[in-house]
């Protein structure tokens, strides 16, 4: 019934500046596909940057890298060289970690707030015996004989990218941590790169929540009073222990009054703590989603309440104020509030990074003369894993994205 249809592709996937990828020119499918074309098409993204001279190009098949917490997804990549600028030079690739942990404004007599870690070197061209990846032989076989591949191993200690959210007023480059790829040309490792030939381009180390959750949460705060014969208790349980940015947290709370005190008011506030590794009391921490009640209030004395209250931890209510940690922050990349950082060892991390974690923090108000019962829950938060079984076939088309190259030492947004 379905006899084989054949049609002519456009054959080249159109660019910025006029540059473009060849694809296969001509694609056989049945009549059933050709009413479904867009299934049987892949297309992939793919980011682009050249140097000021235009005499290097390095393709990424993705900007994100997943840290498994056991292992680290490798960079690999693409170099587009032309031989003849080189004149016998080599061209050199390095991996570099930059840990903000000051304001650049404030670098004033020599003080620098920024330290650099080279976390992988190697040299790109002239080529060495590699294996590419699927993604690279895919590439190379696009870009033509001028394409050779890079590859850099991550560091399992390493930390995730993570940025601090400025004030409205401070300029320079926000705190935190980002990761960018440098590719320059040198007589060797070590030789000093120039402007016009050198390319940096930002990724991201980021991570996922873990398949498996964790049991449900749950503390009891029991606390006694002078000249009180009894206690006043509260029970805080929250639903799950794992939860998605964007999702509705709801946090249970059983308060039983066996004291001569008065619950008058109740809030609930979602805190972000921030651990900075390299100093010894680097934490501090900001609430990102509260809310106050009185709501069955007031709880008197010989009597109980049950209460369910939902938080949602959002960027958007807190963007404008400093000193929240956010996920690393790209162009054209939606960021949202740090994920929790998840760690095979808590003993062994890395000093030049961020420990993001999130608690659920639940007060009562006894009045000015009985003082306060806090209960707190520790939860994860943090992104679903995406879906990557779908694989790219070699007549899948490149929509590929450029970046400016006009400076290499643009800041993550310029990027």
């Amino acid at each position: 019934m379905s006899r084989g249809r054949s049609y002519k592709d456009p054959g080249t996937v159109r660019l910025r500046k006029d540059s473009a990828i060849p694809i296969s020119p001509r694609v056989t499918v049945s009549s059933a596909a050709f009413r479904c074309s867009s299934r049987m098409v892949v297309q992939f993204k793919v980011f682009k940057k050249a140097a000021p001279n235009g005499k290097l190009t390095i393709y990424l098949g993705r900007r994100d890298f997943v840290d498994h917490v056991s292992a680290v997804d490798p960079v690999d990549g693409v170099l587009v060289v032309d031989p003849s600028y080189l004149q016998g030079r080599k061209v050199f690739g390095q991996l570099v970690c930059s840990f903000r942990y000051g304001r650049e404004e404030d670098e004033v007599m020599g003080l620098n707030f920024q330290k650099d870690l080279f976390l992988a070197s190697e040299q790109i061209y002239p080529p060495k015996d590699v294996e590419p990846t699927k993604l690279q032989e895919r590439l190379i076989k696009k870009l033509g004989g001028t394409a050779y591949p890079f590859t850099f191993k991550m560091p399992e200690q390493a930390p995730p990218s993570v940025t601090i959210q400025p004030g409205r007023e401070d300029e320079g480059k926000p705190c935190g941590v980002e990761y960018y790829i440098k590719v320059y040309v040198g007589e060797n490792e070590d030789d000093r790169s120039h402007k016009r030939s050198t390319i940096q381009l930002n990724i991201r180390r980021i991570q996922f929540a873990p398949s498996k959750t964790g049991r449900q949460p749950c503390t009891i705060v029991r606390k006694d009073f002078m000249l009180s014969p009894g206690e006043l208790e509260l029970e805080v349980t929250l639903d799950k222990q794992l939860y998605y940015h964007g999702e509705k947290i709801a946090i249970n709370v059983t308060i039983k009054n066996n004291s001569n005190k008065t619950v008058k008011k109740i809030k609930a506030a979602v805190q972000q703590s921030v651990d900075i590794c390299l100093f010894s009391g680097g934490q501090f921490k900001s609430t990102v989603a509260s809310v106050e009640t009185q709501e069955g209030c007031p709880v008197s004395p010989g009597s109980a309440l049950q209460k369910c209250m939902y938080l949602t931890p959002v960027l958007s209510s807190n963007m404008d104020r400093r000193g929240i940690a956010l996920d690393g922050h790209l162009k054209n990349i939606h960021t949202n509030l740090a994920s929790s950082t998840l760690m095979a060892n808590p003993e062994n991390r890395d000093m030049f990074g961020m420990v993001i974690s999130y608690t659920a923090k639940v007060k009562l108000y006894l009045g000015a003369m009985g003082g306060e019962v806090t209960a707190e829950l520790p939860f994860v938060l943090m992104h679903p894993k995406p879906d990557l079984r779908r694989m790219m076939r070699a007549d899948s088309q490149a929509q590929v994205e450029s970046f400016r190259s006009e400076s290499i030492a643009a800041s993550v947004d310029m990027d």
